[in-house]
């Protein structure tokens, strides 16, 4: 028989009724150290102070109006981003996938405005995710993601990741636009070069094919700037996030440049609850939050010393792990064990992780922890390692 929740998800055997910064506590009374943040959304960690203010003020105001109308907490989220970003305009979802439809709407649009329909293939990477929507399943074409969904949709061709010489000779006159993500999070914590992503930057430039970025798990303050592309000195023409932004309320969004964006007048996308007040009083939190100063300074910081750490690990370990990688406070570590092991063993230890592609643990700790919870979240991956090694 089955679940009256559709088992899509392999679900681990706790649940957690209550959070406090960076632990969790479950059903049973036993407290977990986050090192996963819900999959790099709970930036500010769990039950932060503003975050809950901002959402019991707006809760006790008022909920829900629609898009047909004026939505003042969303005009003033807007202003945020464009603020701290290249962005001259947005559109509000509620997740990442839906701000990565829009971002491949957004750029096929330009083109048909431009009276060049022809001009609509998107180029994307190998190892790539940006969400499980048909479109989005189609632009990453993985197996893993695809089978059993076909056909998928036309126009999306996946080129080898960081290969500056297979995109020049892929981007012709049908070309749209090129999808990146700065960092891959869920094939395996990979960071483009900078050197790449400035190169990608200068070929859009050359053909007229926009770059589309996706930052959904990269952005807002991750890698120790606001966004992972600035670490490279380039600005994309559409970018997509969500996670962090929402601090674990739904909330996406897809930021443009005006002209990337000119296509899209009334009646050409829409979104029932996207942007709506409560997602937008939170958001506005988390970008006063994560924009003030000196807080990516502390990220800096603190990603040193956790780096450190895993570092020290992969050393004490050899026969766990081989190596970390990745940037500020999103890396992996390289299992030599299967990853879903040192999961599990984990949960024994007292710490949550995530897996993530080539059998790499994904470590995504809230951007305000505190040096001594790293300490903390070392020494239990430690036992984690210690546990698994011992396994004949």
């Amino acid at each position: 028989m089955i679940s009256s929740i559709m088992p899509t998800c392999s679900r681990a055997p706790m649940g957690f009724e209550k959070g406090a910064g960076s632990w969790l506590t479950d059903t049973d009374g036993r407290r977990f150290l986050d090192f996963g943040s819900g999959v790099a959304v709970t930036v500010l960690g769990h039950a932060h102070p503003r975050l809950v203010a901002a959402l019991t003020a707006q809760a006790g105001r008022l909920w829900h109006t629609s898009n047909l109308y004026q939505v003042p907490n969303q005009q003033a989220l807007a202003e945020k981003l464009v603020a701290h970003t290249f962005a001259d305009t947005m559109f509000f979802a509620n997740s990442g996938a839906e701000a990565m439809e829009c971002a491949i709407k957004c750029a096929r649009k330009y083109w048909h405005a431009e009276g060049r329909p022809e001009r609509h293939r998107i180029l994307t990477f190998e190892g790539c995710f940006h969400g499980r929507t048909l479109a989005t399943i189609s632009a990453a074409g993985t197996e893993k993601l695809t089978k059993g969904f076909g056909p998928l949709l036309p126009g999306f061709e996946q080129l080898p990741a960081a290969d500056l010489d297979a995109v020049k000779a892929a981007l012709d006159g049908t070309v749209a636009a090129v999808v990146a993500e700065p960092v891959i999070g869920e094939g395996g914590i990979i960071p483009l070069p900078d050197a790449f992503l400035r190169g990608l930057r200068a070929l859009c430039d050359k053909t007229g094919a926009l770059l589309i970025l996706d930052e959904i798990q990269s952005g807002m303050g991750r890698t120790g700037k606001l966004f992972a592309h600035e670490w490279a000195g380039i600005t994309p023409d559409i970018m997509a996030i969500a996670k962090g932004i929402g601090g674990g309320f739904p909330l996406g969004a897809c930021l443009a440049t005006g002209e990337a964006a000119k296509g899209m007048g009334p009646g050409t996308h829409g979104s029932t609850f996207g942007g709506n007040p409560l997602a937008c009083a939170v958001g506005c939190a988390v970008m006063d939050e994560v924009t003030a100063d000196g807080f990516l300074a502390h990220v800096a910081a603190v990603s040193g010393h956790l780096r450190q750490g895993l570092e020290g690990l992969v050393a004490t370990y050899p026969d766990v792990f081989t190596l970390v990688r990745g940037t500020g406070l999103m890396i992996g570590i390289k299992c030599r064990v299967a990853n879903a092991d040192m999961v599990s063993a984990g949960y024994d230890a007292g710490i949550l992780t995530v897996p993530g592609g080539d059998n790499v643990l994904r470590v995504l700790p809230a951007l305000n922890i505190s040096v001594g919870e790293i300490d903390e979240g070392i020494a239990r991956l430690g036992t984690a390692a210690q546990r698994v090694a011992a396994r004949p």
